[in-house]
């Protein structure tokens, strides 16, 4: 059985930088939860850091491949340079979600880690910009689909469960 790995923040779990989560509403979600589907993943908190945390952001210009390759790094609101915390919950992320047989993951979006289609500009501003997290690239180096909350029909399409 196919499964997804799932930002613990989309699941109500109160792990987000500022303690909060930000519950995903949606039949889809509901349904492969009760069927087994999901796994549940924070990699931020797998990477050492706490709850709460000081916002941190990729630095401005770049993504997670940049940071995956050491090109960039992430800094938190403080200057404090983050950047391991973010690979190590990245690479366990990986580690997870072959061990549970994950294809796809449904990630929250605009985190340094999560983020697929959206990040902050890394000036700690609150202006978004095109781009991707730590995470998601090493998701989707391994081979795992990365998705949005806005996009989660299409997830549910392309997964066909």
């Amino acid at each position: 059985m196919s499964r997804l790995l799932v930002s613990a923040c989309l699941l109500g779990q109160k792990v987000r930088y500022d303690g909060r989560a930000r519950t995903l509403l949606h039949s889809c979600l509901t349904r492969w939860n009760a069927d087994g589907r999901v796994v549940p993943f924070c990699p931020e908190l797998a990477g050492g850091l706490a709850v709460p945390r000081l916002p941190a952001e990729v630095t401005p210009g770049h993504d997670g491949n940049d940071v995956l390759a050491g090109r960039a790094k992430v800094v938190d609101s403080s200057g404090a340079d983050v950047t391991d915390a973010f690979v190590t919950g990245a690479q366990l992320a990986v580690k997870l979600a072959r061990s549970q047989g994950c294809t796809h993951a449904l990630l929250t979006e605009a985190s340094p880690s999560c983020g697929s289609t959206v990040l902050y500009s890394g000036h700690h501003d609150g202006v978004r910009r095109p781009g991707f997290g730590v995470t998601t690239a090493a998701l989707r180096a391994a081979g795992i689909a990365v998705y949005p909350p806005e996009q989660i029909d299409r997830l549910a399409q392309d997964c066909a469960w």
